[in-house]
């Protein structure tokens, strides 16, 4: 295979977009990974911030062990997600040094989340760890925009926030953004929101979101560069089939494997369940509503 910038090029000029699951508990890595090869497709498995403070991923250390120790190279790499300049609960964050420590333990890509400062501020955190990342040969994923959903307590209501265009990535914004700070993927706010992780609101049914097409196709002639759908579960199946061929190519999976994950476990106090409704349900998602099966050899091609 590839590296991984390419392969993601690959998926971009193919028309589909590569899954990459959040694993909140370490014990969802590896039937995420068996699912994976026996869909023969391609996925990243990742790790943010928050599932370290707020869940019990451990770390990134602590993934990085469990991923190696499962690792199919052809099928799946390992991808450091949101960590942010300013936290969910306002907090500034040492996002080099995470970065860093992410890139010294092999992640194979990395994303920092600056969205929640100003543009310019933003723009000249995301070109630091562009060049840190770049410098170990590894892609840099941004966000641009307010892919809402971390925030503490509930949202206004989906429709309101639909309907202002709240938080969306703005098309002006995003081609200097991306030329300026150097990334090579881009976090866009369409429509998506986060699954909820705060207390009380982290078991609810997450909002079927939609997504602004139009917008979509507008910020993708824009940039030119690969854009990574956030907050990918319990989207309706026709939108996300459509941003694919409008630009995604990377699309993060949290709240769907999580709460089967979670769900099953307290159900039957048995993780070898819990796993294993995670590993039907990254199966139905890769195979049935992403129809993402098979696009493993797609993704392999090496350009002369």
């Amino acid at each position: 295979m590839p590296e991984l910038k390419v392969i993601v090029q690959n998926a971009m000029k193919a028309g589909v977009a590569i899954p990459a699951f959040n694993i909140p508990y370490l014990p969802m890595l590896e039937p995420v990974v068996r699912a994976v090869v026996d869909q023969n497709s391609f996925a990243l498995i990742e790790t943010a911030r928050l599932e370290w403070i707020k869940f019990e991923a451990g770390g990134p250390d602590v993934i990085a062990r469990e991923f190696f120790r499962w690792q199919v190279p052809d099928h799946i790499r390992l991808h450091l997600d949101h960590v942010p300049a300013i936290d969910e609960d306002g907090q500034q964050v040492d996002y080099l040094k995470i970065i860093q420590q992410a890139i010294d333990l092999g992640y194979h890509s990395v994303m920092v989340d600056a969205s929640r400062l100003a543009l310019d501020e933003n723009i000249a955190a995301t070109r630091r760890v562009a060049e840190v990342a770049h410098k170990a040969g590894v892609p840099c994923e941004a966000e641009l925009g307010a892919v809402l959903g971390h925030e503490a307590g509930p949202l206004p209501s989906y429709d309101e926030l639909f309907a202002s265009g709240r938080g969306f990535t703005k098309v002006d914004e995003a081609s200097r953004f991306v030329t300026e700070s150097g990334c090579d993927w881009l976090s866009v706010a369409i429509g998506n929101i986060h699954g909820a992780v705060s207390e009380g609101y982290k078991d609810q049914k997450k909002v079927a979101a939609r997504l602004d097409l139009a917008h979509l196709e507008k910020l993708s002639q824009a940039v030119l560069i690969p854009l990574v759908l956030h907050g990918g579960s319990g989207i309706p199946q026709e939108y996300v089939l459509a941003s694919f061929k409008k630009g995604i190519a990377k699309i993060n999976i949290a709240t769907e494997i999580r709460q089967a994950y979670e769900s099953t476990l307290q159900s039957t106090s048995k993780v070898s369940a819990a796993q294993d409704a995670v590993y039907q349900r990254t199966c139905q998602l890769i195979g049935e509503y992403f129809g993402l099966k098979d696009i493993q050899p797609l993704l392999a091609q090496v350009s002369p």
